[in-house]
């Protein structure tokens, strides 16, 4: 090639290059004139690069480029700022949403103890009602108990009842007749009808208990009649009788079943009662005091059979 020519394709190139250059220097003027009032200097610069431009060294005015940075950072700022209040947006959201399940959990928790508490009242107002009707039952009762205590008044036994006065009993030997309050006692010792600690009766001793009874019956054919056992104080050493109660019920029952084998007194007038040690008459400190606490009494109470 002849240096003519080479010269010639060096100004060709040349002159491409500048044109080329000042093509890019126009673009990037514009570009720079419009970053300060638009974000879209990266589009600009994006569009640069990809005609070419990008192949030219070119540094452009550094000054030119603070507000750039400054406006990049503010951007970033601002950026971080709203990702910040974000984050920030989503953990109340998510607290507020726990207080809210928390909230409807204790929203059942209180419908539940209302409803339990309803129920509760209507149970509580339904024993009221229930208890009010028991009430008026037993009022009603007492009325009529009353008034049975009223008419059976003038069974009341006086110390002065001429029944008592004309009693055989007294003469009947080992029983004795006494008033007590309203009560008349017929006593008999169980010395004189048992044997030691039993309830058995010793022989003989039935015509005596047979006459008691039979004269009880003349005298008060209507009122109840208890056939009651009572024991001294001595400890017992029984098996079959371990305590004074069982004894003293023992040795009253065996003149119930007396009396009723033989119909002396009906079944309906008559009731058994044991005592033990519970009732003495005298001091057990003596012998003959717990001889004389050991007895059968034959009760006449005032109360009347139930009529049939």
């Amino acid at each position: 090639m002849s240096l003519r020519s080479a010269c010639y394709g060096s100004a060709d190139r040349v002159g491409k290059i500048s044109r080329a250059g000042a093509k890019c220097l126009t673009i990037f003027r514009l570009g720079i004139e419009n970053v300060f009032r638009t974000t879209t200097f990266f589009a600009m610069a994006v569009l640069l690069v990809s005609s070419g431009c990008g192949r030219l060294v070119f540094k452009p005015n550094q000054t030119a480029n603070v507000p750039l940075q400054q406006q990049m950072q503010t951007l970033a700022q601002q950026t971080q700022e709203y990702q910040t209040r974000a984050q920030s947006l989503d953990k109340d959201n998510q607290e507020l949403e726990t207080l809210l399940a928390q909230s409807r959990q204790q929203i059942q928790l209180l419908t539940d103890e209302v409803t339990t508490t309803r129920d509760q009242l209507r149970t509580t107002t339904d024993q009221l009602l229930s208890l009010r009707q028991n009430n008026s039952q037993l009022q009603t009762k007492t009325s009529a108990l009353m008034a049975s205590a009223q008419q059976r008044a003038g069974a009341e036994i006086r110390a002065n009842n001429s029944l008592l006065k004309n009693l055989a009993i007294s003469s009947i030997p080992g029983a004795t007749v006494r008033q007590d309050g309203d009560v008349v006692r017929v006593e008999v010792s169980a010395d004189q009808l048992f044997m030691p600690g039993s309830p058995y009766l010793k022989n003989g001793v039935e015509p005596m208990i047979q006459n008691v009874a039979s004269e009880l019956r003349r005298k008060f054919p209507e009122q109840l009649i208890g056939i009651e056992g009572h024991t001294d104080d001595s400890p017992t050493h029984s098996q079959q009788f371990p305590s004074h109660h069982h004894l003293s019920a023992a040795q009253a029952l065996a003149i119930y079943n007396a009396l009723v084998q033989r119909s002396t007194l009906p079944v309906r007038q008559i009731f058994v009662i044991g005592h033990g040690a519970n009732h003495p008459v005298v001091s057990n400190a003596t012998d003959s005091g717990k001889a004389r606490n050991r007895r059968i009494e034959f009760v006449v109470y005032p109360e009347r059979m139930a009529s049939r």
